[in-house]
């Protein structure tokens, strides 16, 4: 039986993890590339020995995991380094996902994908887009809160992403995560009924 799989997607801060928390919580199945690839670069993980191959030692810290600081400060510098990191991370996460997709006992799947719209072959692999919003500045606000990093940081990381309205024209579906959290709640129930509906239908 062929699956119903909603990309979930949205710029940094926007609340992608709290949108994914809810479906969960309603019933969906989630499966996060963010938290795959967390598992593949730990101490123990798939992919350390091959990002110890191509980036030597100093990427690898105390524990066996990848040195996560270091290696985002290089491929933040340097477009070469950071294709090689994803031609050894992006195969490892597209086969995991596929397999967790493939064995989710739910009704349907929320593919969490952060650069789900800059990723042509995801974009083949859901049957919809849900994109998170918010404005800009309320993203700003919540990284630096979350992180700690200064303004000109998460600015920088938000260069690097899409711009939102590129985003917001991909969507089939688009959560506006700039009010409450019970707004938040209310707007994933009404789309967790619809994705039920298409999933059976």
């Amino acid at each position: 039986m062929k699956r119903l799989v909603v990309g979930l997607t949205g710029g940094i801060g926007s609340g992608k993890s709290a949108v994914a928390e809810e479906f969960a919580r309603l019933g969906a199945a989630v499966v996060d590339t963010d938290a795959i690839a967390h598992e593949l670069t730990r101490a123990g993980g798939a992919a350390v020995e091959p990002i110890r191959r191509a980036f030597g030692d100093a990427y690898i810290d105390a524990s066996g995991a990848m040195d996560r600081a270091k290696v985002r400060t290089l491929v933040f510098a340097d477009s070469g380094a950071r294709a090689r990191l994803e031609s050894v991370l992006h195969p490892m996460i597209r086969a995991e996902s596929d397999r967790r997709i493939e064995a989710a006992a739910a009704a349907y799947v929320i593919h969490v994908v952060p650069l789900l719209i800059e990723s042509p072959n995801y974009r083949e692999r859901v049957d919809r887009v849900l994109v998170v919003d918010c404005p800009e500045t309320l993203q700003i606000e919540r990284v630096r809160c979350r992180s700690g990093l200064a303004e000109e940081s998460v600015l920088a990381i938000m260069r690097s992403q899409l711009p939102r309205a590129t985003r917001l024209a991909a969507a089939d579906d688009v959560i506006d995560n700039s009010d409450t959290i019970a707004a938040l709640h209310k707007r994933v129930a009404e789309l967790h009924r619809r994705y039920l509906e298409l999933a059976q239908s």
